[in-house]
């Protein structure tokens, strides 16, 4: 059994870095930059005006100024500003040469042709120098980050209609045991839902990944291998669900074997999921079958794994700082993910964490995460937490 930080940096090395393709981008938010995202062009291309109101010469001031002209986005005044003169601007228009300030219209007293400043103005006030955002040339986007809407746009006034990106990666989830049935389909005594795998294909398609459905494979050893033959011969990842314990019914683990897949480490020192497998060589990784556990795994272990295929720069998940919410009793030998509610800063775990537990999972928002070991814990003391 090896640690949860060996088991990750173990993933993320065997990960390969898929290809990279070209997307327009109204379809690039979520993938992975392939490469930095330069500047095409300098923003803004010329000084502006950050206010309606009189583009002036400060030496002017306070006037009265006469009004020459009127310079609009999309419209400019073309002529140069000369002693005494003034022109009428508005928001994102281009500040007309000689100009070294805009009077805001707060500020200014009109009558006629003429403007006069009601208070005083210094040069600089309210433009926008060329290039204030960025210049040509410039990296606007580190190759490696995930696009968010916030980069989307920044790319876009940078003067790029489509941006190179990893491509997705192809998950492929196959299910196993006698007990499973689709959502949806009656159930018989003895059976359950399979509802984790919709779950986990919505997990990893925010992640940037297609996802194939390999369907519930019965507790019949050539039937898992078979259909883990086809998911290996369609994805560049299989993940398999449940079937890879020690039980008599577990038969993930040889049904692979018979492919002549053997598992890099199989058990992980953490809690839930401790039955984990991972096959570096294809790409396979075997998800325990209690439903926490492998939602609680898809975040640690299968979502980093398949950032890292599109080559993210910080493909692990975020662990941030909060305060307990109540006292907690120490902790085992695996690292624990606790199904946690976040309220400001404060990090109340649920009372019970079973890992059949969806209803406790559903109305968690954060995992909080303790050390192997870690000694009971009091309310109000720091803690460390993962947001679902």
């Amino acid at each position: 059994m090896i640690d949860v930080d060996e088991a990750q940096a173990r993933l993320l090395a065997a990960a390969p870095r898929l290809p990279a393709e070209a997307v327009a981008l109204a379809d690039a938010a979520g993938r992975v930059a392939a490469e930095p995202i330069v500047a095409r062009r300098t923003q803004p291309p010329f000084p502006s005006s950050a206010m309606d109101g009189y583009a002036i010469r400060t030496a002017d001031l306070p006037g009265p100024l006469r009004v020459v002209g009127e310079s609009a986005a999309g419209r400019r005044y073309a002529a140069a500003l000369g002693p005494g003169e003034s022109v009428r601007i508005f928001t994102g228009a281009p500040v007309p040469e000689g100009a070294d300030a805009v009077l805001i219209q707060e500020d200014a007293a009109r009558e006629g042709d003429m403007v006069r400043a009601t208070d005083v103005a210094a040069k600089g006030d309210n433009v926008r120098r060329m290039g204030l955002d960025f210049a040509l040339g410039d990296t606007l986007v580190e190759a490696g980050t995930v696009l968010a809407p916030r980069h989307v746009a920044l790319a876009g006034a940078g003067g790029h209609a489509e941006l190179m990106v990893a491509r997705r990666p192809r998950v492929a989830f196959l299910a196993t045991g006698d007990e499973l049935v689709l959502p949806g389909e009656p159930t018989g005594p003895d059976q359950i839902v399979a509802s984790i795998t919709p779950a986990l294909a919505a997990t990893v398609q925010a992640a940037g990944a297609e996802t194939i459905d390999l369907g519930i494979a019965p507790d019949d050893r050539a039937e898992i291998a078979r259909r883990a033959r086809a998911g290996l011969d369609e994805a560049d990842v299989l993940v398999t669900l449940g079937g890879a314990s020690v039980g008599d019914h577990d038969l993930v683990k040889p049904a692979l074997g018979d492919l002549g897949i053997e598992p890099d480490f199989w058990k992980v020192a953490v809690r839930p999921g401790k039955p984990l497998m991972f096959s570096s060589r294809p790409l396979v990784l075997g998800l325990p079958g209690n439903p926490v556990s492998g939602a609680v795994c898809a975040v640690l272990f299968l979502v980093p794994l398949v950032r890292a295929m599109q080559g993210a720069a910080r493909p692990l998940p975020e662990v941030h700082e909060g305060v307990l919410g109540r006292d907690l009793s120490g902790n085992g030998p695996r690292r624990d993910h606790m199904r946690a509610v976040r309220t400001g800063r404060t990090i109340t775990p649920a009372a019970r964490q079973d890992s059949s537990m969806l209803n406790v999972l559903a109305h968690s928002d954060v995992l909080l995460v303790r050390e192997p070991h870690a000694g009971p814990a009091s309310a109000g003391e720091t803690c460390r937490y993962i947001a679902l």
